[in-house]
């Protein structure tokens, strides 16, 4: 409750606040990255093995917990596609018919460039010069920057 003073008068005010969501910011960082290195995720999961759309939702949900839906997936593979990194062909043979994506050899070499560049950047980031917070801190940074690297590897 809040007293508001109106000319010689005082009122009480309630305000109403929404509840907010308690953010855990290892997972908003995550989160954050992902939707960065969403094309790299999907050309490095389509480069394990060729996959329909639905198959990707779901190993990234299951991956990361976040969860990416048809509308972001299904627009990020069609740019793939027309940029050559990716192929598609149509399964019949299922009971309902899917596409399924294919890592193509351009996709593969953006891939390996990209995951250089990544790699070369954390070790950047590693080695920098900036001071630490403390090494609590520290461990902690390195241990979210493996298990993010980890899992991107999966």
């Amino acid at each position: 409750m809040q007293y508001v003073s109106y000319r010689t008068y005082c009122i009480s005010v309630e305000h109403k606040h929404r509840r907010k969501k308690m953010v855990n910011p290892q997972k908003e960082v995550q989160v954050k990255l992902m939707k960065g290195l969403l094309d790299l995720i999907v050309l490095q999961y389509l480069g394990s093995q060729p996959m329909h759309g639905y198959q990707i939702i779901t190993k990234i949900r299951k991956s990361f917990g976040v969860y990416f839906g048809p509308s972001t997936i299904y627009p990020l593979l069609a740019t793939l596609e027309k940029k050559g990194h990716v192929t598609s062909e149509w399964n019949m043979t299922t009971e309902r018919p899917r596409k399924i994506y294919k890592l193509t050899t351009r996709g593969e070499t953006i891939l390996n460039f990209t995951e250089n560049s990544l790699n070369l950047l954390c070790q950047k980031i590693g080695t920098s010069s900036a001071p630490q917070l403390n090494t609590e801190t520290e461990s902690m940074q390195h241990f979210q920057k493996k298990s993010f690297m980890t899992t991107l590897a999966k």
